[in-house]
């Protein structure tokens, strides 16, 4: 298996050099976080065996918990996956996908902050005046979505996933209403709306729409049954990266080989690109520093914990009883010498003389 480490240690200076126009702060700290990720030359923690008569105390390289490294926080990704699912109701639930198209993408790259913002509130104020319009609805919708920004091979392509259930509350009476059919809203219509609603925020920001921008865009709506499928795939992109290791085929002679499975084709396909403009997409997905890739709204909002379990006590359900896997746990540190737990006890500290003692299981 390649090491992303070593790509990065073998691009990254003809990376900085031929990119630099472009290149942010942010996207050098990424580079800087991946490269030293649990590597002998970056920081280290100290950790000392809990039994007394041992004492033992060993260096251990860092991880560095970066949200788009491939090694860290896997851990994370299943806590918010366990969470999502929680949170289910008894109803239908809806994958639906906002796709803003490729005239606006380089208005987004440039305004990454601004635009990403934009798309959240916007797929909120559709998602609920649709719901509140509705004749079997009529009341508060609850949905999770998710923005990612990359393809399957991995070009710039901002897209926001919604996981919604097709039912509603009345704030006021406490009426639950639910969908039953396998239709929700009609997709021609929640992108005619969020066109509208998308092109005037941006009007509104002092932003200026490009001239080519298209009439009609893409916003695709399917059922996904009782939602876990949906939130487990999505939750595992949370925090792993575009790329995972094991999908890194070849670096020779200045060129990357990466393989990614295709939407419709379902099968693996390769790609070869130049090492830097490998890091370049990589970095074309690090987004800005503070944002938040995942939000939830109306009844399924964090602030709503007593309403969800209400509704799950009067409606009888589980919600994580067909969940069978369970959250893998944080790799544990024995000691080399008698296999006790060891404490840490020193963090971010520099690389230690001495050889280095391996030590998870």
């Amino acid at each position: 298996m390649i090491l992303l480490s070593s790509i990065i240690n073998k691009f990254e200076d003809s990376f900085s050099a031929r990119y630099k126009s472009t290149v942010l702060p942010g996207h050098k700290k990424a580079l800087q976080a991946m490269k030293q990720c649990r590597k002998e030359h970056g920081p280290h923690m100290l950790a000392r065996c809990t039994r007394r008569n041992c004492g033992k105390q060993i260096y251990i390289p860092h991880s560095c918990g970066h949200r788009n490294c491939p090694h860290c926080q896997n851990h994370e990704n299943w806590q918010w996956i366990e969470n999502q699912l929680s949170k289910r109701l008894p109803a239908q639930y809806y994958l639906i996908t906002f796709t803003l198209p490729k005239q606006l993408r380089d208005l987004a790259w440039k305004n990454q902050k601004k635009i990403y913002s934009i798309m959240f509130a916007c797929v909120q104020d559709v998602l609920k005046t649709f719901t509140q319009n509705d004749k079997r609805l009529k009341g508060t919708a609850g949905f999770t979505t998710i923005l990612h920004t990359h393809s399957r091979a991995l070009d710039y392509h901002p897209h926001i996933h919604v996981v919604m259930p097709g039912a509603s509350i009345n704030t006021k009476t406490g009426l639950w209403r639910v969908k039953s059919s396998g239709y929700l809203f009609s997709h021609k219509a929640l992108a005619k709306v969020f066109r509208a609603k998308l092109l005037q925020a941006i009007v509104d920001n002092g932003l200026r729409v490009p001239g080519n921008c298209p009439k009609q865009w893409v916003v695709d709506c399917k059922d996904v049954g009782n939602g876990d499928k949906a939130l487990i795939y999505l939750g595992k992109y949370l925090y792993r990266g575009v790329i995972q290791e094991k999908d890194i085929l070849k670096c020779e002679n200045g060129m990357v080989t990466f393989r990614y499975l295709h939407s419709k084709t379902k099968q693996y396909h390769t790609r070869t690109v130049t090492g830097e403009y490998f890091l370049y997409l990589l970095m074309l997905h690090v987004l800005p520093k503070g944002f938040r890739r995942t939000r939830c709204y109306g009844f399924l909002h964090p602030c709503s914990k007593k309403l969800i379990r209400f509704l799950q006590m009067v409606l009888r359900v589980n919600p994580l009883s067909t969940f069978i896997k369970k959250i893998k746990e944080r790799a544990k540190i024995t000691c080399p010498v008698c296999g006790a737990a060891m404490e840490i006890i020193l963090t971010r500290i520099p690389k230690p003389p001495g050889r280095l003692i391996p030590c998870f299981t």
